[in-house]
């Protein structure tokens, strides 16, 4: 099965096509990828949230998530502090 496994940064990304045995599981797909992970934090299937032994399908769109620099809380606090 082929899957694409992408990570993505505010001006750049990377996407990587693996191929992948039947039943293989989303920490498979990311030890074969090849891709800098020391700034994950987590992985996303199609933009769904997912864990490591998450079973994929063949076409399926592994994300790489980046950790949050601002909690959304705390920056829709601040915008709406600025518009006042």
């Amino acid at each position: 099965m082929r899957v694409e496994v992408v990570l993505a940064f505010p001006r750049t990304h990377h996407s990587v096509q693996v191929e992948l045995r039947d039943g293989a599981r989303v920490a498979d797909a990311i030890a074969a990828c090849g891709l800098p992970l020391q700034a994950v934090a987590g992985y996303a299937v199609f933009g769904e949230r997912v864990t490591a032994t998450t079973a994929l399908r063949d076409g399926d769109r592994v994300e790489l998530l980046r950790p949050l620099q601002v909690d959304p809380k705390d920056a829709r606090r601040l915008r709406a502090a600025r518009r006042r």
